[in-house]
């Protein structure tokens, strides 16, 4: 029967053992055992890393599109909203809902430009009668407001939003 166990730093005898004087103590050390395994896994971490690594950095860069796509897509619904808004008072014009809608999208850091494309149905929103609605479109294709240098998943995507509200005036 072998009392013996192994500790953290060498073999031991259990304490309830302790008084028996006539037991020796082997002298395998703990220390020399694992030095042995630890030359035969050199490497393996860095072959572990190679492994994980390119479905990690996936899984990463396709959380921060997806993120910033769902942000954006907020941001241009309220811009859709800002322009209705515009859209449905009397007098106004195609340029006075482009330029709110622009003022919006300025504001939230999105890029403006010939990308976007900003409708207004009818042309112009003045000309719909009092409680007909006025419908403004934004779109804006999702590769030019990535953060990524080449969208991964959603490269050919075009966010878009509409806001539909009815036509305001005095009867």
């Amino acid at each position: 029967m072998n009392n013996y166990f192994l500790c953290y730093r060498r073999w031991q005898r259990p304490k309830f053992l302790a008084h028996e004087a006539n037991m020796s103590i082997p002298s395998l050390k703990v220390e020399k055992v694992c030095r042995t395994c630890r030359r035969n896994r050199r490497g393996a971490a860095a072959v572990e890393f190679a492994i994980v690594a390119p479905v990690f950095f996936l899984l990463v860069f396709g959380m921060v599109e997806y993120g910033r796509m769902v942000m954006v897509q907020q941001v241009i619904t309220n811009a859709a909203r800002e322009g209705a808004r515009v859209g449905v008072l009397d007098g106004s014009q195609l340029s006075d809902v482009q330029t709110a809608v622009n003022n919006y999208l300025i504001a939230s850091k999105i890029p403006t430009g010939l990308s976007n494309e900003i409708t207004c149905t009818p042309n112009p929103p003045s000309s719909q009668t009092t409680g007909n609605p006025v419908t403004v479109t934004v779109s804006i294709p999702f590769s030019k407001v990535s953060w990524l240098p080449t969208p991964l998943y959603l490269g050919s995507t075009t966010l878009s939003a509409t806001s539909v509200m009815r036509r305001e005036g005095v009867q």
